[in-house]
C-alpha cells in the first residue's frame, strides 16, 4: 500500500522572509499610490458609506462623516478601499493554497471559544478605536512611518509592542 503524502498545514514562512515581503508591498505601495499603506482607512471608509447609505441626513449633519462625503465621492472608492479588498482576497487565496480555508477560533484550553471572542472584539474594538485616535494603525502610522524615517513612526511602534508586552503580562494565563 502506497502512503499518501499528506499537505502539512502546520508549517508557516518564515517571518523573516515575510517581514522582507511586506518591506517590499510598502515600496511598491510608495511607488504607486505616493503613500504608505495603511489598514484602518479602508474600514472608516466602509463605515461612513454605510452609514450614509441609511441615513444621509445624519452623515451630512455630522461633521465628521461630512468631511469625508464633500466631493461627492464614496469613501469606499480610494485606494484604502482598494487596499483592504486586496488583503482580504490574498488572505482568502492563502488560506485555500494552504489548505486552511475554514472557520475556526484559535484558543488555549485555558479558556472557552466564546472567551476568547469576547477578548478579540474588545481587542479589536480598542485597537480600532485608538487607530482613529492616533490617525493611524501600526500599518499605516508605525510601519510607513518608519519607511520614510518619520520619528513619530518609531515612537508609535515602540509604544504598540511595549503595551502589548505589559498587557501580555496580566493576560498570560490565557495562553500559558
Amino acid at each position: 500500500m502506497e502512503k499518501i503524502k499528506k499537505i502539512k498545514r502546520d508549517v508557516y514562512w518564515n517571518p523573516y522572509f515575510g517581514g522582507f515581503l511586506l518591506g517590499l508591498v510598502l515600496i511598491l505601495v510608495f511607488y504607486i499610490s505616493g503613500r504608505g499603506i495603511g489598514a484602518t482607512g479602508g474600514l472608516k471608509g466602509t463605515v461612513i458609506a454605510t452609514v450614509d447609505a441609511v441615513a444621509p441626513t445624519y452623515a451630512q449633519g455630522n461633521p465628521y462623516y461630512a468631511k469625508f462625503l464633500e466631493d461627492e465621492k464614496s469613501p469606499v472608492n480610494s485606494w484604502l478601499g482598494y487596499e483592504t479588498l486586496g488583503v482580504l482576497l490574498g488572505a482568502f487565496i492563502s488560506g485555500a493554497v494552504s489548505g486552511r480555508l475554514k472557520l475556526k477560533v484559535e484558543h488555549s484550553p485555558k479558556i472557552t471559544r466564546n472567551r476568547r471572542l469576547v477578548f478579540a472584539l474588545i481587542g479589536g474594538v480598542l485597537f480600532g478605536f485608538g487607530s482613529q485616535i492616533a490617525r493611524g494603525c501600526t500599518s499605516g502610522a508605525a510601519l510607513s512611518g518608519m519607511a520614510v524615517l518619520a520619528t513619530g513612526g518609531f515612537v508609535t511602534m515602540l509604544a504598540i509592542f511595549g503595551t502589548g508586552f505589559v498587557v501580555a503580562y496580566f493576560f498570560r494565563k490565557n495562553w500559558i
